[in-house]
């Protein structure tokens, strides 16, 4: 039996497409070579990588507005850095929502001027903040759609006459929204997209070149469009096994239709959080996150006895982040509605014999 993976990432990924990513490995479409023994200038990859940067642009429906997609390395992390080494000139702004905002203007700060338009920090971080004003005059604005650690989630995107800048890595592909309002927009692939090793980066071509600074070639988005995610041996399984889960999100009907799936997944598991005594939701109800549900156990003397239920169920990777605590549900595209009311069911038991 497969355990029921709520792991907050590396994460769950459909069965399929870790069937195919296996026998891809052990022989390539009949090619009589691994998947991760080919060249990377083989016509075997080129296609696959061709194939990926397609299927991202058409799953956010961006393809033939001008954006570059780019498999790149060294996840959303050295996003920060790259981010800011390509577009911040003068002075950016962005909105601390979490642990991977705050890391982000760490580095933006290497660069240049960085405005906290607004911050949750002193709550740590229990919701989005809203009243706000943007100023004028910005190189970009960076925001962090989805927050996993603490479980908050942007539910609209701000308006800026700014380039606008965004790390989605734990809900791209997750819900629909107008892609076209981001700039530039980047994904570890690990949460929701694929395995460890890759990060999607999507960006608008004309955002390119614009900073007076040298960038060294590692670092500069525009060599890695350039060259077409080929600049330099880019990760091989990673770039695959997104690809046929981008194949699988088609099949499923599209990023629309999962996201009508996850919303459901996330309103069972939120009402059985504020129906059930035991429980209570550590983020604000109105920026409570699809992808990742915070919540904690009113009374820490029950910890053994539910930790001792998900056990028995096949629950696996519920323990909270160490910033919050109690337990952290992520439920992205490939988690089943099953394995949600596996857990619900793990609530209520808990609650009935107290």
């Amino acid at each position: 039996m497969r355990l029921h993976n709520f792991s907050a990432g590396p994460s769950i990924l459909p069965k399929e497409v870790m069937h195919q990513a296996a026998e891809a490995v052990k022989e390539l479409d009949g090619s009589k070579l691994s998947l991760i023994e080919i060249s990377h200038r083989s016509k075997a990859f080129i296609d696959i990588m061709d194939e990926a940067c397609e299927r991202a642009l058409r799953l956010t429906d961006l393809e033939g507005k001008g954006y570059k997609a780019i498999f790149l390395q060294g996840g959303a992390s050295l996003q920060f850095l790259m981010a800011a080494y390509n577009l911040l000139e003068n002075k950016a702004g962005y909105l601390n929502t979490g642990t991977w905002s705050d890391k982000a203007i760490k580095e933006a700060k290497l660069f240049g001027e960085v405005i906290e338009i607004a911050s949750s920090k002193d709550q740590n971080y229990n919701h989005i903040p809203k009243d706000y004003s943007i100023p004028s005059g910005l190189d970009y604005l960076h925001l962090t759609t989805n927050n996993t650690i603490f479980g908050t989630q942007f539910k609209s995107i701000p308006e800026t006459d700014a380039p606008l800048v965004a790390d989605m890595s734990s809900d791209i592909f997750s819900r629909t929204f107008d892609y076209s309002k981001f700039d530039l927009f980047y994904a570890g692939a690990q949460k929701n997209m694929g395995p460890a090793g890759t990060t999607l980066v999507i960006v608008k071509e004309s955002l390119l070149g614009k900073v007076s600074r040298a960038i060294p070639s590692m670092m500069s988005y525009e060599v890695h469009a350039g060259k077409d995610s080929m600049f330099n041996t880019p990760p091989v399984f990673a770039v695959y096994t997104s690809m046929l889960n981008m194949r699988w999100i088609e099949s499923q009907g599209g990023i629309r239709s999962l996201g009508d799936k996850n919303s459901v997944k996330s309103t069972l598991l939120y009402g059985e959080i504020d129906r059930n005594s035991l429980f209570e939701g550590f983020a604000a109800k109105e920026d409570r996150s699809d992808m990742n549900a915070t919540f904690n156990l009113k009374d820490t003397a029950y910890t053994e006895a539910f930790d001792s239920l998900c056990q028995t169920a096949g629950i696996s990777g519920l323990k909270g982040h160490r910033s919050v605590g109690g337990y952290r549900a992520s439920m992205y595209n490939a988690m089943s509605i099953e394995s949600v009311e596996i857990l619900v069911d793990c609530m209520q038991i808990l609650e009935k014999k107290q």
